[in-house]
C-alpha cells in the first residue's frame, strides 16, 4: 500500500488520520508543517500527501487537500496548484480513501508511462492489467455479455449503479476489448471539480488564460484523443459544463480555455452516475439533451446484495490479491463466515467488501471465521 505523509497544523487530526490509515493498510507519517514535512520528504520517499495547505511540500509528489475552509476560491487554488482532490473536514473518510487509491493508482501509471512517452500524462490502464469482473451469477453474466456486444463499437455508454458497485471496471473492460485498447484511459470524477474549473480541466487552457495559468494545459478530451474519455459522477456536472460536454460531443471538437482555436478530437466517452438522470431532467438539473447523447445504450451495475452468490469468489479473489500486496499468504476463510458475509446488506458494495476483507486479513485470525466476522464487521 502506498506510503502517505500526513501535513495537519492539529495533533489530534494528524493522529486520527494516521490511525484510520494505518487500519485501512497505508503506511502514514505525519508532520506539523511544511519545514517538518520537508525533513521527512528528505529521510525518504512518500506516495502521496495529505495536507492542510493548498500546495504539496514537494514537487512532484501527489497530494490532496484537507481543509476547513469550504471556499470555491481556496478549492480552485488548490486544483489549479495540481490537487488529486479537495475534501472539507469534517473528512469523509470513505471519500478520502477512494480518492487516496485513484490518486496512488494514477501517480503509479503515469510513472510508468513517462519512462516511454514522457509528453503523454493522461491515466492508462496499466500494461497486462485486466480489468476483471469477478462472479458468475445470472446479474453479472448479463453485464458481460453486453459488454462484449457494446466495446467492439464506438457507442457511447452511460453506466448506472450504485457507488462501489463496479461502474469504473465496466468502463476500463469496455476499454479493453475496444479497438481503442492500446490508446488512453483517462478518467475524470465530475463530483471531485468544483464548477469554476470544469471547463479548464475537460478542455485545457492556455498560458496566460487566467492569473494562475502558468502553462499551457491539455485538458482531459485531448489526453484520451485515440482513446476513451471516462466521465465519471456526470449527474454532479452543472447545467453550464453540461452544455460545453455536448457542444464536444456533437461537434467532436473542443477549445481551450483563452483560445479561439478549435482542436478535433477522437474519444469514446463513457459516462456513469449513481443518480436517476431521468428525475434530475425533470427537476431541472440535467440537460435532456446530452442525456440522449450519452445514454445510446445503458449499462446498470446490479448492487452487491442483488448478486451474493457472486460473494464467495470475490473473497476469495480479494484474498488472494491482498495477500499478494501484503506480501503473505492468502488466508483462509471458514464457509460459516462465507454465508455469514452473503448475509450482509452491502451498502457500499464491492468497494466496501474489499475494505472488510483487507481489514480481516490484518485482523482476522489464520482462519477468517465467523467471530472475527462479528468483531470486525459490524
Amino acid at each position: 500500500m502506498p506510503k502517505v505523509l500526513i501535513i495537519d497544523q492539529s495533533k489530534s487530526m494528524r493522529k486520527t488520520l494516521a490511525e484510520r490509515l494505518e487500519y485501512e493498510g497505508f503506511t502514514a507519517e505525519t508532520a506539523e508543517n511544511d519545514a517538518a514535512a520537508a525533513e521527512l520528504c528528505r529521510r525518504g520517499a512518500f506516495d502521496i500527501v495529505l495536507t492542510d495547505r493548498t500546495a504539496a511540500p514537494e514537487a512532484g509528489i501527489p497530494f490532496i487537500v484537507l481543509s476547513a475552509d469550504a471556499s470555491v476560491a481556496t478549492a480552485m487554488e488548490a486544483v489549479r496548484n495540481g490537487a488529486e482532490d479537495y475534501l472539507t473536514k469534517p473528512v469523509d473518510m470513505n471519500r478520502l480513501l477512494q480518492s487516496l487509491r485513484r490518486a496512488a493508482e494514477a501517480a503509479d501509471e503515469e510513472s510508468a508511462a513517462s519512462a516511454q512517452a514522457p509528453a503523454r500524462r493522461a491515466r492508462r490502464a496499466k500494461p497486462g492489467r485486466s480489468a476483471e469482473m469477478i462472479g458468475s451469477s445470472p446479474e453479472i453474466g448479463r453485464i458481460r455479455t453486453l459488454i462484449e456486444k457494446v466495446a467492439p463499437c464506438d457507442a457511447r455508454v452511460l453506466i448506472t449503479g450504485e457507488n462501489g458497485s463496479g461502474k469504473e471496471l465496466v468502463a476500463r473492460q469496455m476499454h479493453e476489448l475496444s479497438r481503442r485498447a492500446s490508446g488512453p484511459f483517462v478518467e475524470v470524477n465530475c463530483a471531485a471539480i468544483p464548477s469554476e474549473l470544469i471547463e479548464s480541466e475537460l478542455f485545457g487552457h492556455e498560458k496566460g488564460a487566467f492569473t494562475s495559468a502558468i502553462k499551457l494545459r491539455k485538458g482531459k478530451f485531448e489526453q484520451a484523443d485515440g482513446g476513451t474519455l471516462f466521465l465519471d459522477e456526470i449527474g454532479d456536472m452543472s447545467l453550464s459544463a453540461q452544455a460545453k460536454v455536448l457542444r464536444a460531443l456533437q461537434e467532436r471538437k473542443v477549445t481551450r480555455v483563452g483560445s479561439d482555436k478549435d482542436i478535433e478530437v477522437d474519444v469514446r466517452v463513457v459516462a456513469a452516475t449513481n443518480k436517476d438522470l431521468r428525475e434530475e431532467i425533470r427537476r431541472g438539473n440535467f440537460r435532456e439533451d446530452l442525456y440522449h447523447r450519452l445514454a445510446v445504450v445503458v449499462a446498470r451495475v446490479p448492487a452487491l446484495r442483488e448478486r451474493a452468490s457472486d460473494i464467495p469468489q470475490l473473497v476469495d479473489h480479494f484474498l488472494r490479491q491482498i495477500g499478494e500486496e501484503y506480501g503473505v499468504a492468502p488466508k483462509r476463510i471458514d464457509p460459516k463466515a462465507l454465508e455469514a458475509l452473503q448475509r450482509m446488506p452491502w451498502t457500499g458494495n464491492i468497494r466496501e467488501l474489499r475494505n472488510v476483507v483487507e481489514r480481516l486479513t490484518i485482523l482476522g485470525g489464520e482462519c477468517i471465521t465467523t467471530e472475527d466476522i462479528e468483531a470486525y464487521c459490524q
